[in-house]
Formats: structure tokens, C-alpha cells, sequence
């Protein structure tokens, strides 16, 4: 079993990100999870679970925020993401990597801490999309997705995936501390 941990936009927001990535028919990420913000990667999180009650721990003291989304941008050439605005997300990040207690490979591994860069994927070549599909999605993306979406943050999602076969569906939802400033 492997797990992860991200953050899902509102549903209005959520199905706008589906159609948009749905305009490219080789783009099979959306059979894998939906759009969400990664804010812990695999590394640690082990299928005992030994982790997930500091987990739950943490997101219930780290306060509810915003998050403002922003311009498409690439790790390399084969991953197209949009950037964020939100320096909340690199302190939960952190938050979550000391509460599983990640070790220094994991952390290499799966470029967490000081490596993080907060993203929500749009595609990959990984995912049937080619490089030269990649450029034309991110044009698109900075016509379609604009204003880019600004939402509040009041929970996180633990994802897992039981099989190689199928992708990552949602396990648990945990809520943040409750904030007046969202």
C-alpha cells in the first residue's frame, strides 16, 4: 500500500481543473488521483500506519489558511504544474515531514524540506502526455485558468493506493485548526 498526503481545491474549482486537463485525450492523470496539491510525498508513510496518528496530530494544531494558485510552470520538461502563493504550504509540508518522521533518504528521495516546491500537477509525460503537448497546455493553461483560483485550506487529504492497478483514491480527510483569518 502506498499513501500521500495533499490538498484539494473546492469542487468548483476542482471539476474546472478535470476539464481542463481532460481537453488532452493522451493525458491519463486523472485516472490516477484527482488535482490536489501535494504536501507529503510516500517516504514514510508505511502501510502499518504508525505514522497517521501524528499526522492527525498536526493537522488538527496547524491553523486553517488560504491558497492562491498561480502561473503554469515545469519541473524539467516533463512535468507541467501551476505554481503557488502560500508560504502555509511549505510550513505544513515541513510540519508533516517531522510528524512521520521521514528519514534523510526519504526526504532526498521525494525532494521534501528544503527541495519543496508547493505544485498542483496538471500532466506529465509519464502520463501519455508528450513535451510538445506540455508547452501547448501551459499556453492554454495561462489563457483558461485565469484569474487563478485563491481558496481557503481548512483540511487535508491522505491518499492511498491499495494496487497497481488502480490509482490513488481518498482515505481520510482531516481537518486543520479552525481559523478566523481564512
Amino acid at each position: 500500500m502506498e499513501y500521500f498526503i495533499g490538498i484539494v481545491p473546492p469542487e468548483n474549482e476542482l471539476k474546472k481543473l478535470k476539464e481542463f486537463r481532460k481537453q488532452w485525450p493522451a493525458n491519463r492523470i486523472d485516472d490516477l488521483v484527482e488535482p490536489h496539491i501535494t504536501l507529503k510525498a510516500q517516504g514514510g508513510l508505511s502501510a502499518d500506519e504508525a505514522w497517521l496518528e501524528n499526522v492527525k496530530a498536526a493537522a488538527a494544531d496547524f491553523p486553517a489558511f488560504r491558497v492562491q494558485l498561480a502561473e503554469p510552470r515545469f519541473f524539467g520538461e516533463d512535468v507541467l504544474y501551476l505554481s503557488m502563493d502560500s508560504p502555509e504550504v511549505s510550513e505544513l509540508h515541513s510540519v508533516l515531514v517531522e510528524a512521520v518522521g521521514s528519514n534523510p533518504e526519504q526526504i532526498a528521495q521525494y525532494f521534501e524540506l528544503d527541495q519543496f516546491v508547493g505544485h498542483l500537477t496538471l500532466a506529465k509525460t509519464s502520463h501519455g502526455v508528450s513535451r510538445e503537448e506540455l508547452k501547448k497546455m501551459a499556453a492554454a493553461a495561462s489563457q483558461e485558468l485565469t484569474p487563478y483560483p485563491d481558496f481557503p485550506v481548512d483540511s487535508i487529504r491522505i491518499y492511498r493506493k491499495q494496487d497497481e492497478q488502480r490509482g490513488y483514491e481518498k482515505y481520510l480527510e482531516l481537518p486543520l485548526k479552525i481559523s478566523k483569518d481564512i
